[in-house]
């Protein structure tokens, strides 16, 4: 079995983990948050969304946020921009990377951002166009590459064609989203074996929910097909809101963790992962949703 032997991690905690958090989390608190995750040596992280504030009030602040990050040589630290107008106002801010959300599903599509994902395709033309221009990089996503909230099952095809249609357009990776956590080892290896016909498997990353706490298990089942790039969130950050009560982004730690026990080189310092997760999770009155971070923590108040 030929498992990758270093795995890049994409910390999506900041952006995608605060979004939907109803008290207003301060800008110093997100600021200090993407300072200790880079200093835990997270290469990748995910600051920010330039997005209307009447839609996502949590990233008003994002402009704030990007211009008053202390950049570390060596980090990234991507903004989701779903338009020009936001990735105009990214790049004004400082912005040297990029990412655009699409949907494999078309009643998700239509349902989140009321378009179908053709008619979104093409808005997100004119954005990889003017990053490209700009020197700037951008990433794919993909939601309900497995399940939609809305109309079921999503076909692996139907996955692979979105997949390639945004790797043509010019980003240079494209993260596979479990948006619903309904995802099994068997089904994200269909998904993905049908996603590499049309896209590089080097140029995949997998972003799995663990509402049906199968996160983990599909990190591996991917890395067996070659993907060795995973999005996740310090202290399992962000709830699945379509799935009430239920986990969402799977936790960095107990990523990380899994990855150290095989041996796979992440460059990340779990121990201030953790130090960071239970800072944040204190900060924002909640538990760590992290299996690893709490168990950490139990040990250490022995």
């Amino acid at each position: 079995m030929n498992l990758p032997k270093q795995v890049r991690i994409v910390e999506v905690g900041p952006r995608d983990g605060l979004q939907n958090e109803k008290a207003e989390v301060p800008t110093a608190v997100k600021l200090e948050l993407i300072e200790r995750l880079a200093d835990a040596g997270l290469r990748a992280i995910e600051a920010t969304a330039f997005v209307s504030p009447k839609w996502i009030p949590q990233m008003a602040d994002h402009g704030e946020v990007l211009e008053r990050i202390r950049r570390k040589p060596g980090v990234s630290y991507p903004v989701l921009t779903p338009n020009l107008k936001g990735f105009e106002a990214a790049r004004a801010a400082g912005a040297t990377e990029v990412a655009i959300f699409g949907a494999a599903s078309e009643a998700f599509s239509k349902n989140n951002i009321n378009c179908s994902i053709a008619e979104s395709l093409e808005r997100f033309r004119p954005v990889v166009d003017a990053a490209i221009a700009a020197n700037i990089r951008v990433r794919g996503y993909i939601s309900c590459v497995v399940g939609c909230p809305y109309e079921g099952d999503v076909k692996p095809q139907k996955v692979a064609e979105v997949a390639r249609a945004l790797f043509d357009m010019g980003c240079y990776e494209i993260s596979l989203g479990d948006t619903i956590g309904v995802g099994t080892p068997g089904k994200i290896q269909a998904m993905i074996e049908a996603c590499a016909t049309r896209v590089p498997a080097d140029k995949l990353a997998g972003h799995y929910h663990d509402t049906y706490g199968q996160a983990l298990a599909n990190i591996y089942a991917s890395m067996e097909l070659g993907v060795a790039t995973f999005d996740a969130s310090v202290a399992g950050l962000g709830g699945c809101p379509y799935a009430a009560g239920a986990s969402g982004n799977v936790a960095t730690e107990d990523v990380v963790y899994m990855l150290n026990g095989l041996g796979i080189e992440t460059g990340i310092d779990l121990d201030k992962l953790v130090d960071t997760a239970i800072w944040i999770s204190s900060l924002l009155k909640r538990d760590s949703a992290s299996r690893v971070g709490r168990a950490v923590a139990a040990k250490r108040s022995k």
